[in-house]
């Protein structure tokens, strides 16, 4: 999953985005609102990390701007001001949750996955499919009640295909969610990872859950 952080204060920026990195997201960080709108309308996320007390443009002015373009991204904001109504502010220009500074990055992580989870099918942390189980919060992946061990990029894969289970995903939709703007396109770091994704979860099974749509790309069914 990718995420885009617009936070000013570049000693939090970067602590967010070494914890999101080592828990498997791809992370892109604008430190000001101009440089934050852009991102966010030129690089598809999964979530932008929005703060409201921004340089250049401020944080409700991004968020009014991005809602107006069309972009409907799950936006969480950030802010050190904890009134009523900052947040119904926040709310009503288009914000799909709040959290106010100083925050434990666990909760961040929490509203983090509500928000991934938003717009599937899947309405709890644990996924599941078949005899496949997800679970968002721990992280764990069991097939027919066995533990499968996944690298972290491995585990975010599966996690968003999981997501969008029964859709079709290009090689492109896939690398851009899970990764940075400095991914190179053309890799074929997908086809890497399904390959070793496959022989975790599919090898001694008979009915196989992902599958190749020739000429498309993938599709987790379940």
């Amino acid at each position: 999953m990718r995420i885009l952080i617009v936070e000013d204060e570049k000693r939090l920026a970067n602590i967010l985005k070494k914890g999101l990195e080592e828990e498997g997201y791809a992370v892109d960080v604008a430190y000001n609102g101009e440089d934050g709108l852009f991102m966010a309308e030129q690089e598809p996320s999964d979530v932008v990390i929005l703060d409201i007390m921004l340089p250049v443009i401020d944080g409700l002015t991004v968020l009014r701007s991005i809602r107006k373009l069309g972009i409907k991204t799950p936006v969480l904001m950030l802010t050190a001001l904890d009134t009523v109504t900052d947040k119904v502010s926040g709310l009503d220009s288009g914000a799909d949750d709040y959290l106010t500074k100083p925050f434990l990055f666990e909760e961040l992580l929490a509203r983090i996955r509500a928000l991934l989870r938003r717009d599937s099918a899947v309405k709890t942390s644990v996924i599941e499919i078949g005899d496949l189980v997800i679970d968002m919060a721990t992280r764990e992946v069991r097939r027919g009640g066995r533990e499968v061990r996944l690298s972290a990029k491995e585990y975010a894969l599966l996690e968003y295909m999981a997501l969008n289970r029964n859709k079709t995903l290009t090689r492109t939709a896939l690398s851009e969610h899970l990764y940075d703007h400095d991914f190179d396109l053309d890799s074929n770091v997908i086809d890497v990872f399904i390959n070793r994704i496959r022989n975790k979860i599919d090898r001694g099974f008979g009915k196989k859950i992902i599958r190749t749509v020739r000429g498309a790309g993938y599709i987790l069914q379940g």
